[in-house]
Protein backbone atom coordinates (compact mmCIF):
# COMPACT_ATOMS: atom_id res chain seq x y z
CA UNK A 1 0.00 0.00 0.00
CA UNK A 2 1.37 3.24 -1.39
CA UNK A 3 2.15 5.36 1.57
CA UNK A 4 1.33 8.47 -0.58
CA UNK A 5 -2.25 6.85 -1.49
CA UNK A 6 -2.85 6.80 2.28
CA UNK A 7 -2.20 10.13 3.09
CA UNK A 8 -4.46 11.52 -0.04
CA UNK A 9 -6.75 9.11 1.28
CA UNK A 10 -7.31 10.42 4.94
CA UNK A 11 -7.23 13.94 3.59
CA UNK A 12 -10.05 13.13 1.27
CA UNK A 13 -11.78 11.50 3.74
CA UNK A 14 -11.07 14.98 5.99
CA UNK A 15 -12.83 17.00 3.73
CA UNK A 16 -15.45 15.54 2.81
CA UNK A 17 -16.68 14.02 5.36
CA UNK A 18 -15.34 16.20 7.93
CA UNK A 19 -13.90 13.23 10.02
CA UNK A 20 -10.89 13.91 11.43
CA UNK A 21 -7.82 12.00 10.44
CA UNK A 22 -6.43 10.55 13.71
CA UNK A 23 -10.09 8.83 13.20
CA UNK A 24 -9.23 7.61 9.28
CA UNK A 25 -5.38 6.24 10.27
CA UNK A 26 -7.42 4.88 13.48
CA UNK A 27 -9.76 2.94 10.43
CA UNK A 28 -6.87 1.94 8.55
CA UNK A 29 -4.62 0.38 11.54
CA UNK A 30 -7.86 -1.59 12.23
CA UNK A 31 -8.36 -2.55 9.06
CA UNK A 32 -4.87 -3.98 8.25
CA UNK A 33 -4.62 -5.91 11.70
CA UNK A 34 -7.79 -7.63 10.80
CA UNK A 35 -6.07 -9.00 7.72
CA UNK A 36 -2.82 -9.76 9.66
CA UNK A 37 -4.13 -11.57 11.88
CA UNK A 38 -6.08 -13.76 9.23
CA UNK A 39 -2.59 -14.09 7.84
CA UNK A 40 -0.70 -14.83 10.49
CA UNK A 41 -2.51 -16.32 12.68
CA UNK A 42 -4.59 -15.45 15.70
CA UNK A 43 -2.61 -16.80 18.51
CA UNK A 44 0.50 -14.49 17.35
CA UNK A 45 0.70 -11.04 18.92
CA UNK A 46 0.47 -9.07 15.99
CA UNK A 47 0.90 -4.83 16.10
CA UNK A 48 -0.12 -2.68 12.89
CA UNK A 49 2.03 1.31 13.77
CA UNK A 50 0.90 3.92 10.85
CA UNK A 51 3.32 6.86 10.42
CA UNK A 52 0.80 10.04 10.64
CA UNK A 53 3.68 11.88 8.69
CA UNK A 54 5.17 9.63 5.86
CA UNK A 55 2.42 7.39 5.80
CA UNK A 56 4.45 4.06 6.41
CA UNK A 57 2.80 1.08 8.12
CA UNK A 58 5.08 -1.54 9.98
CA UNK A 59 3.75 -5.06 11.09
CA UNK A 60 5.05 -6.61 14.31
CA UNK A 61 4.33 -10.01 14.57
CA UNK A 62 5.51 -11.32 18.12
CA UNK A 63 7.49 -8.31 18.55
CA UNK A 64 9.54 -8.65 15.42
CA UNK A 65 8.67 -6.70 12.08
CA UNK A 66 7.09 -8.91 9.35
CA UNK A 67 6.92 -7.87 5.66
CA UNK A 68 3.10 -7.95 5.01
CA UNK A 69 1.92 -8.64 0.94
CA UNK A 70 -1.69 -7.65 1.04
CA UNK A 71 -3.48 -10.26 -1.57
CA UNK A 72 -6.91 -10.14 -3.02
CA UNK A 73 -8.59 -11.64 0.20
CA UNK A 74 -6.58 -9.56 3.10
CA UNK A 75 -7.01 -6.05 1.09
CA UNK A 76 -11.14 -6.80 0.66
CA UNK A 77 -11.37 -7.57 4.37
CA UNK A 78 -9.14 -4.84 5.82
CA UNK A 79 -11.40 -2.43 2.96
CA UNK A 80 -14.37 -3.83 4.95
CA UNK A 81 -13.14 -2.91 8.07
CA UNK A 82 -11.82 0.66 6.82
CA UNK A 83 -15.07 1.32 5.38
CA UNK A 84 -17.08 0.11 8.31
CA UNK A 85 -14.59 2.41 10.96
CA UNK A 86 -15.09 5.40 9.20
CA UNK A 87 -18.76 4.88 8.57
CA UNK A 88 -18.85 4.59 12.22
CA UNK A 89 -17.19 7.47 13.17
CA UNK A 90 -19.83 9.04 10.86
CA UNK A 91 -22.73 8.24 12.49
CA UNK A 92 -21.05 9.35 15.81
CA UNK A 93 -20.05 12.57 14.35
CA UNK A 94 -24.08 13.48 13.07
CA UNK A 95 -25.13 12.14 16.31
CA UNK A 96 -23.32 14.68 18.32
CA UNK A 97 -23.92 17.22 15.47
CA UNK A 98 -28.07 16.81 15.62
CA UNK A 99 -28.30 15.90 19.66
CA UNK A 100 -27.09 19.92 20.09
CA UNK A 101 -29.91 20.80 17.49
CA UNK A 102 -32.57 18.63 19.49
CA UNK A 103 -35.79 20.67 19.71
CA UNK A 104 -34.41 22.93 17.14
CA UNK A 105 -35.83 24.48 13.96
CA UNK A 106 -34.45 22.50 10.96
CA UNK A 107 -34.76 23.31 7.06
CA UNK A 108 -34.04 21.07 4.35
CA UNK A 109 -35.17 20.31 1.16
CA UNK A 110 -37.70 17.88 0.01
CA UNK A 111 -35.68 14.91 -1.50
CA UNK A 112 -37.93 12.10 -2.35
CA UNK A 113 -41.88 11.20 -0.83
CA UNK A 114 -42.06 7.59 0.14
CA UNK A 115 -45.44 6.27 1.35
CA UNK A 116 -46.29 9.99 2.36
CA UNK A 117 -42.97 10.31 4.15
CA UNK A 118 -41.21 13.25 3.47
CA UNK A 119 -37.36 12.68 2.96
CA UNK A 120 -35.33 15.96 3.78
CA UNK A 121 -31.77 16.50 2.62
CA UNK A 122 -30.08 17.83 5.49
CA UNK A 123 -26.81 18.23 4.24
CA UNK A 124 -24.54 14.93 5.03
CA UNK A 125 -27.81 13.07 6.80
CA UNK A 126 -31.31 12.73 6.01
CA UNK A 127 -34.27 13.65 8.12
CA UNK A 128 -37.64 12.05 7.58
CA UNK A 129 -41.33 13.81 8.20
CA UNK A 130 -43.76 10.74 8.78
CA UNK A 131 -47.28 11.15 7.54
CA UNK A 132 -48.79 11.11 11.76
CA UNK A 133 -46.13 14.11 11.97
CA UNK A 134 -47.44 16.70 8.97
CA UNK A 135 -50.28 18.89 8.74
CA UNK A 136 -53.66 18.17 7.66
CA UNK A 137 -54.12 19.18 4.17
CA UNK A 138 -50.15 19.86 2.96
CA UNK A 139 -48.94 19.22 -0.13
CA UNK A 140 -45.22 19.27 -1.40
CA UNK A 141 -43.27 17.74 -3.97
CA UNK A 142 -39.62 17.26 -4.72
CA UNK A 143 -37.47 20.11 -4.18
CA UNK A 144 -39.52 22.16 -2.20
CA UNK A 145 -37.90 23.46 1.01
CA UNK A 146 -39.24 23.34 4.49
CA UNK A 147 -38.82 24.11 8.00
CA UNK A 148 -39.60 21.09 10.75
CA UNK A 149 -39.14 20.66 15.21
CA UNK A 150 -36.34 18.20 15.39
CA UNK A 151 -37.34 16.23 18.47
CA UNK A 152 -35.94 12.96 17.66
CA UNK A 153 -32.16 11.90 16.89
CA UNK A 154 -30.96 7.74 17.46
CA UNK A 155 -28.47 5.51 15.95
CA UNK A 156 -30.07 3.00 13.54
CA UNK A 157 -27.40 0.35 12.43
CA UNK A 158 -24.54 2.73 10.49
CA UNK A 159 -26.55 5.54 9.69
CA UNK A 160 -28.83 8.06 12.06
CA UNK A 161 -32.26 8.26 12.25
CA UNK A 162 -33.83 11.86 12.01
CA UNK A 163 -37.28 12.40 12.80
CA UNK A 164 -39.23 16.00 12.11
CA UNK A 165 -42.49 17.26 12.99
CA UNK A 166 -44.41 19.96 11.73
CA UNK A 167 -47.79 19.26 13.60
CA UNK A 168 -46.41 19.29 17.07
CA UNK A 169 -47.29 22.73 19.15
CA UNK A 170 -43.43 22.50 19.68
CA UNK A 171 -42.98 23.69 16.35
CA UNK A 172 -44.89 26.73 16.66
CA UNK A 173 -43.12 27.69 19.63
CA UNK A 174 -39.75 27.66 18.10
CA UNK A 175 -41.44 29.57 15.11
CA UNK A 176 -42.49 32.26 17.74
CA UNK A 177 -39.31 32.32 19.44
CA UNK A 178 -37.59 32.72 15.68
CA UNK A 179 -40.21 35.93 14.84
CA UNK A 180 -40.22 37.08 18.47
CA UNK A 181 -37.19 38.78 19.54
CA UNK A 182 -38.51 39.30 23.22
CA UNK A 183 -39.59 34.98 23.40
CA UNK A 184 -35.41 34.30 22.68
CA UNK A 185 -34.06 37.16 24.94
CA UNK A 186 -36.60 35.62 27.70
CA UNK A 187 -38.37 38.78 28.12
CA UNK A 188 -41.73 36.84 27.04
CA UNK A 189 -42.43 33.25 27.95
CA UNK A 190 -44.92 30.87 26.63
CA UNK A 191 -46.47 29.31 29.77
CA UNK A 192 -48.87 26.81 28.07
CA UNK A 193 -49.32 26.04 24.29
CA UNK A 194 -51.66 23.49 22.52
CA UNK A 195 -52.58 22.62 18.91
CA UNK A 196 -54.58 20.76 16.71
CA UNK A 197 -52.59 21.05 13.53
CA UNK A 198 -54.51 22.64 10.76
CA UNK A 199 -57.31 23.78 12.84
CA UNK A 200 -55.88 26.21 15.44
CA UNK A 201 -53.39 26.82 18.00
CA UNK A 202 -53.95 28.23 21.27
CA UNK A 203 -50.83 29.51 23.14
CA UNK A 204 -50.43 31.64 26.84
CA UNK A 205 -47.87 34.35 27.26
CA UNK A 206 -46.64 36.31 29.91
CA UNK A 207 -44.11 39.25 29.98
CA UNK A 208 -41.52 39.48 32.87
CA UNK A 209 -41.20 43.22 32.36
CA UNK A 210 -44.39 45.16 33.02
CA UNK A 211 -43.35 47.33 30.42
CA UNK A 212 -43.43 45.11 27.52
CA UNK A 213 -47.12 43.95 26.04
CA UNK A 214 -46.69 40.13 25.49
CA UNK A 215 -49.88 39.98 23.16
CA UNK A 216 -48.66 43.08 21.26
CA UNK A 217 -44.83 42.24 21.08
CA UNK A 218 -46.03 38.38 19.20
CA UNK A 219 -48.41 39.97 17.35
CA UNK A 220 -45.69 43.18 16.05
CA UNK A 221 -46.48 45.90 13.85
CA UNK A 222 -49.71 45.48 11.61
CA UNK A 223 -49.23 41.83 12.43
CA UNK A 224 -46.07 41.35 10.59
CA UNK A 225 -44.87 38.50 13.28
CA UNK A 226 -47.87 36.60 13.42
CA UNK A 227 -48.60 36.78 10.03
CA UNK A 228 -45.56 35.43 9.25
CA UNK A 229 -45.96 32.12 11.33
CA UNK A 230 -49.33 32.02 10.21
CA UNK A 231 -48.25 31.24 6.71
CA UNK A 232 -45.42 29.34 7.39
CA UNK A 233 -48.90 27.50 9.12
CA UNK A 234 -50.65 27.42 5.58
CA UNK A 235 -53.39 29.69 7.17
CA UNK A 236 -54.05 27.88 10.65
CA UNK A 237 -55.38 30.25 13.39
CA UNK A 238 -53.33 31.08 16.42
CA UNK A 239 -55.15 32.59 19.61
CA UNK A 240 -52.59 34.36 21.40
CA UNK A 241 -53.73 34.81 25.26
CA UNK A 242 -52.96 36.54 28.38
CA UNK A 243 -51.30 34.30 31.10
CA UNK A 244 -53.79 34.19 34.30
CA UNK A 245 -53.64 32.82 37.70
CA UNK A 246 -57.00 32.17 38.59
CA UNK A 247 -58.75 29.20 37.15
CA UNK A 248 -61.69 31.11 36.30
CA UNK A 249 -59.84 33.99 34.18
CA UNK A 250 -57.64 30.82 32.66
CA UNK A 251 -61.13 29.10 31.41
CA UNK A 252 -62.38 32.60 30.42
CA UNK A 253 -59.67 33.61 28.82
CA UNK A 254 -59.10 30.15 26.90
CA UNK A 255 -61.92 29.88 25.35
CA UNK A 256 -62.14 33.29 23.24
CA UNK A 257 -63.07 34.69 21.08
CA UNK A 258 -66.71 33.75 23.09
CA UNK A 259 -67.88 35.84 25.63
CA UNK A 260 -68.55 34.05 28.99
CA UNK A 261 -71.46 34.58 31.27
CA UNK A 262 -70.65 32.23 34.20
CA UNK A 263 -68.31 29.83 35.45
CA UNK A 264 -68.73 26.73 37.76
CA UNK A 265 -66.14 25.05 39.03
CA UNK A 266 -65.96 21.56 40.80
CA UNK A 267 -62.48 21.05 42.30
CA UNK A 268 -62.98 17.33 43.24
CA UNK A 269 -63.50 16.22 39.95
CA UNK A 270 -61.81 19.60 37.93
CA UNK A 271 -64.94 19.86 35.84
CA UNK A 272 -66.29 23.82 34.97
CA UNK A 273 -69.59 24.32 34.26
CA UNK A 274 -69.69 27.33 31.40
CA UNK A 275 -72.52 29.34 30.42
CA UNK A 276 -72.45 31.89 27.13
CA UNK A 277 -75.61 33.18 25.79
CA UNK A 278 -77.10 30.71 22.49
CA UNK A 279 -75.27 33.37 19.83
CA UNK A 280 -72.34 32.67 21.30
CA UNK A 281 -72.03 28.90 22.00
CA UNK A 282 -70.82 28.15 18.39
CA UNK A 283 -67.73 30.66 18.64
CA UNK A 284 -67.25 28.77 22.19
CA UNK A 285 -67.19 24.96 21.07
CA UNK A 286 -65.27 26.19 17.77
CA UNK A 287 -64.94 24.07 14.45
CA UNK A 288 -65.18 20.41 15.30
CA UNK A 289 -65.43 21.28 18.92
CA UNK A 290 -61.33 22.34 18.56
CA UNK A 291 -61.37 25.57 20.58
CA UNK A 292 -63.18 24.12 23.88
CA UNK A 293 -61.02 20.67 23.50
CA UNK A 294 -57.91 23.24 22.97
CA UNK A 295 -59.17 25.27 25.95
CA UNK A 296 -59.63 22.11 28.27
CA UNK A 297 -56.06 21.22 27.86
CA UNK A 298 -54.54 24.72 28.26
CA UNK A 299 -56.13 24.83 31.54
CA UNK A 300 -55.94 21.21 32.89
CA UNK A 301 -59.85 21.47 33.31
CA UNK A 302 -62.71 19.47 31.73
CA UNK A 303 -65.62 22.48 30.20
CA UNK A 304 -68.89 21.92 29.75
CA UNK A 305 -70.44 24.52 27.67
CA UNK A 306 -74.02 25.10 27.82
CA UNK A 307 -75.87 28.18 26.29
CA UNK A 308 -78.73 30.44 27.89
CA UNK A 309 -81.03 32.88 25.82
CA UNK A 310 -80.11 36.04 25.66
CA UNK A 311 -81.38 38.98 28.14
CA UNK A 312 -84.48 40.39 26.18
CA UNK A 313 -85.00 37.75 23.71
CA UNK A 314 -87.77 36.19 25.74
CA UNK A 315 -89.82 39.69 26.12
CA UNK A 316 -89.70 40.27 22.48
CA UNK A 317 -90.82 36.69 21.54
CA UNK A 318 -93.88 36.71 24.08
CA UNK A 319 -94.50 40.17 22.91
CA UNK A 320 -94.69 39.41 19.16
CA UNK A 321 -96.54 35.79 19.97
CA UNK A 322 -98.95 38.08 22.24
CA UNK A 323 -99.45 40.33 18.76
CA UNK A 324 -100.07 37.69 16.82
CA UNK A 325 -102.80 36.28 18.99
CA UNK A 326 -104.56 39.68 18.97
CA UNK A 327 -104.62 39.66 15.40
CA UNK A 328 -106.17 35.97 14.77
CA UNK A 329 -108.37 37.19 17.75
CA UNK A 330 -110.20 40.28 15.63
CA UNK A 331 -110.06 38.50 12.77
CA UNK A 332 -112.57 35.36 14.52
CA UNK A 333 -114.92 38.11 15.86
CA UNK A 334 -115.47 39.98 12.53
CA UNK A 335 -118.07 38.25 10.52
CA UNK A 336 -118.15 39.08 6.92
CA UNK A 337 -121.47 39.84 5.35
CA UNK A 338 -123.56 37.00 4.28
CA UNK A 339 -122.76 34.63 7.35
CA UNK A 340 -125.11 33.28 9.80
CA UNK A 341 -126.55 35.85 12.04
CA UNK A 342 -124.49 36.74 15.73
CA UNK A 343 -127.35 34.52 17.60
CA UNK A 344 -126.23 31.13 15.08
CA UNK A 345 -122.78 31.80 15.94
CA UNK A 346 -122.74 32.27 19.64
CA UNK A 347 -125.72 29.50 20.69
CA UNK A 348 -125.06 30.29 24.26
CA UNK A 349 -125.92 34.14 24.41
CA UNK A 350 -129.16 34.70 25.27
CA UNK A 351 -132.06 35.80 22.85
CA UNK A 352 -132.80 39.28 22.27
CA UNK A 353 -135.68 40.49 25.19
CA UNK A 354 -139.09 41.81 23.05
CA UNK A 355 -138.85 45.77 23.03
CA UNK A 356 -140.72 46.50 26.13
CA UNK A 357 -143.74 49.47 26.69
CA UNK A 358 -142.50 52.89 26.95
CA UNK A 359 -142.39 54.02 30.35
CA UNK A 360 -144.01 57.24 31.43
CA UNK A 361 -141.40 59.89 32.17
CA UNK A 362 -140.35 60.69 35.67
CA UNK A 363 -141.48 64.01 36.66
CA UNK A 364 -138.48 66.52 37.30
CA UNK A 365 -137.20 66.59 40.61
CA UNK A 366 -137.94 69.92 41.05
CA UNK A 367 -141.32 70.45 40.80
CA UNK A 368 -143.75 70.76 43.70
CA UNK A 369 -145.79 67.89 44.72
CA UNK A 370 -149.40 68.04 43.38
CA UNK A 371 -152.38 68.74 45.89
CA UNK A 372 -153.97 66.07 47.57
CA UNK A 373 -157.65 65.41 45.80
CA UNK A 374 -160.30 66.20 47.99
CA UNK A 375 -162.83 63.75 49.55
CA UNK A 376 -165.72 65.24 47.61
CA UNK A 377 -166.79 67.98 45.59
CA UNK A 378 -167.38 71.38 47.56
CA UNK A 379 -170.63 71.82 45.00
CA UNK A 380 -172.72 68.62 46.24
CA UNK A 381 -174.72 69.14 49.07
CA UNK A 382 -174.19 67.62 52.14
CA UNK A 383 -176.83 65.19 54.21
CA UNK A 384 -176.62 67.52 56.91
CA UNK A 385 -177.58 70.62 54.65
CA UNK A 386 -180.56 69.00 53.18
CA UNK A 387 -182.12 68.06 56.45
Amino acid sequence: MDPADILRFADVVHRDRGIEKEIVFSAIEQGILTAARKRFGEDNVIEVRLDRRTGHIACLVNGSERKFDFGRIAAQTARQVMNQRIREAERDKHLDEFNRRLNSIVTGAIQRIESGNLIVNLGRVEGIVPRSEQIRGETFKVGDRLRAFLFEVRPQGQRVRIVLSRSRPEFVAKLFELEVPEISDGVIIIRRIEREAGYKTKLMVESLDMKVDPIGACVGVRGSRIRNIIDELNGEKVDILPHEEQAEMQIAQALKPAQINEITLNWDTRVADVKVDEDQLSLAIGRRGANVRLASRLTDWEINISGEPVPGTETAEAAEAAADTAEATEGGAEAPAGDAPAADAAPDAAPEAPPAAEAAPEPPADLPDAPAEPDASPDEPTERGLG
